[in-house]
């Protein structure tokens, strides 16, 4: 090979390695294939410690899980509460005292039990679910099957109840009430939930 033919072959090899190059860079998105601008935003710098981390199995940051955590240990401590109210109010109380009491109580304590379930549930949407267990469960009453299962079982009793009356469905209501103001005043106080961190970040 002469001096000007590998001068040449040398030349085409530089402008054919330019262009290929280039072409690697040049966004590709038609084809399916990245930009340099998506290459750095799929690999983006370390987050910093206080920032929130997204959890790989869960998909929620770490601050959702941490603040879920403390909702349900909450909600647990009140449900607690609200049985020792129970008991104790059967125990130093009487007649519709007790009785209406009671049906406030349950609503609240059924409140509890959504938030230890569902933690960041809206305490509307808890109330509202407490609230229409409680009606259902004394509508269902009228059938007389709680009647006969409370016959049978204490726990049935404490639960379903026996007898129909019209009265506990204002008392039920007013224990959603009560819950629904304690569930938001606690909302408020430990502010509103963090940002969704996308999974792509």
């Amino acid at each position: 090979m002469s001096m000007d033919q590998r001068d040449l072959a040398t030349r085409l090899a530089y402008i054919v390695g330019e262009k290929l190059e280039v072409e690697s860079d040049w966004p590709r998105s038609s084809s399916g294939g990245s930009t340099p601008a998506t290459r750095r935003a799929r690999h983006p710098k370390s987050k910093g410690a206080g920032e929130p981390r997204l959890d790989s199995v869960t998909g929620v940051t770490s601050q959702r899980l941490g603040g879920s955590s403390r909702t349900r240990m909450a909600a647990a401590a009140a449900a607690v509460l609200t049985v020792a109210a129970g008991l104790g109010l059967r125990a130093i109380a009487q007649g519709s005292v007790a009785k209406y009491a009671g049906d406030a109580l349950y609503t609240v304590l059924l409140l509890t039990l959504v938030v230890l379930v569902a933690p960041r549930s809206r305490p509307v949407a808890a109330a509202g679910a407490a609230l229409a267990f409680s009606w259902a469960v004394e509508l269902l009453q009228l059938t007389g099957v709680p009647a006969e299962l409370s016959g049978r079982s204490v726990v049935a009793r404490l639960v379903l109840g026996s007898t129909f009356n019209p009265p506990d469905l204002l008392w039920y209501a007013v224990g959603a009430a009560l819950g629904w103001l304690a569930h938001a005043s606690l909302a408020r106080r430990s502010g509103p939930p963090p940002a969704p961190v996308s999974a792509r970040e």
